[in-house]
């Protein structure tokens, strides 16, 4: 822990030069992640999910991803980091890239349990990715679960 003076020209947002993420599910009830993470019952075929985000790696464009009418001037970004996680109970998907797109996060997230249930293909889950179309990818997920856990400078 310390304390540093930044440069005058320095924003804490648009100085970033990476920012991770991360959505935690639960396949468990646990009264203890409550409001901290997205509860699921049915469980998911993580090695699809795992090769789907494999995929996303092949990928600048997020338009698929991104919530509607925002004043960005581009939708890409790249991808330095991605994975899932698993420990008892629970299935924490991490992300870090150069910059995220409004509600990024949380809609890859619901694309890649479309595709851990078996809705969309692995394949599938690339052609949404191509077709640069919100209306193609899978739900947001809910708010909780979703944590900034880093940002590099």
């Amino acid at each position: 822990f310390s304390i540093t003076e930044a440069s005058s020209d320095f924003h804490a947002r648009f100085s970033a030069i990476s920012r991770s993420y991360e959505y935690v599910i639960t396949t468990e009830k646990n009264p203890f992640l409550n409001g901290l993470s997205w509860y699921l019952q049915n469980p998911l075929k993580i090695d699809l999910m795992e090769e789907a985000i494999a995929r996303l790696f092949n990928y600048t464009d997020f338009t698929s991803f991104s919530k509607l009418h925002t004043d960005v001037k581009t939708n890409n970004c790249k991808i330095i980091d991605a994975g899932i996680r698993q420990e008892k109970g629970i299935i924490v998907f991490y992300i870090t890239a150069d910059r995220f797109l409004r509600n990024m996060v949380r809609a890859i997230t619901g694309t890649l349990v479309d595709v851990g249930k078996e809705k969309i293909s692995v394949d599938g889950f690339c052609k949404i990715i191509e077709a640069a179309n919100r209306c193609e990818a899978g739900q947001s997920v809910p708010a909780e679960g979703l944590f900034l856990t880093g940002v590099k400078y």
